[in-house]
């Protein structure tokens, strides 16, 4: 099992960015597939990127690519999500999650963790 906790989240003006961080404990991190995932308010959860075991590879959706990055320290047990040229609509609750399936992960229903979720909200 692997425990997961979200921060950086906050208020940001459009076209500003955020570092999110998702730090896990428990056990051994590198064994998981992670990805990052958003919920606004009244929508579904949404995919938004995903990363391997290795970090060797990555995948985003339409509406974050080239603006997103995911990347992992697995020495330091950290997930990380870059976020630049944020827009209103990227308003949402970002959540980590861990994935035990061995290869990168778009789906929702294929994550066995999940964190409490932060929340980035911004303005325009």
């Amino acid at each position: 099992q692997v425990q997961l906790v979200e921060s950086g989240g906050g208020l940001v003006q459009a076209g500003g960015s955020l570092r999110l961080s998702c730090a896990a404990s428990g056990r051994t991190f590198s064994s998981y597939a992670m990805g990052w995932f958003r919920q606004a308010p009244r929508k579904e959860r949404e995919f938004v990127a995903a990363i391997s075991r290795s970090g060797g590879s990555t995948y985003y959706a339409d509406s974050v690519k080239g603006r997103f990055n995911i990347s992992r320290d697995n020495a330091k047990n950290t997930l990380s999500l870059q976020m630049n040229s944020l827009k209103p609509e990227d308003t949402a609750v970002y959540y980590c999650a861990a994935s035990r399936f061995p290869y990168l992960q778009t789906h929702r229903d294929k994550y066995d963790y999940w964190g409490q979720g932060t929340q980035v909200t911004v303005s325009s």
